[in-house]
């Protein structure tokens, strides 16, 4: 999966610590999801999605293998 929360978060200018203080994960959390590194669940993501409300698929897509 790749995303642009890096992007959406440098757009609403907050720090990896604001984000994750707003959505209750730790910076290390926002952190790995930027690296690609963790998978964010399904509430996690949707909580994203509000706070920069947008809908999910505006900032995390599938990469299809083929």
């Amino acid at each position: 999966m790749k995303n642009t929360l890096k992007v959406e978060r440098a757009i609403l200018n907050l720090t990896q610590e604001e984000l994750a203080q707003k959505i209750g994960v730790s910076r290390q959390t926002i952190n790995s999801i930027e690296t690609n590194r963790y998978v964010p669940s399904t509430v996690l993501s949707l909580k994203l999605s509000m706070l920069f409300n947008k809908p999910v698929n505006d900032f995390f897509t599938l990469e299809l293998k083929d």
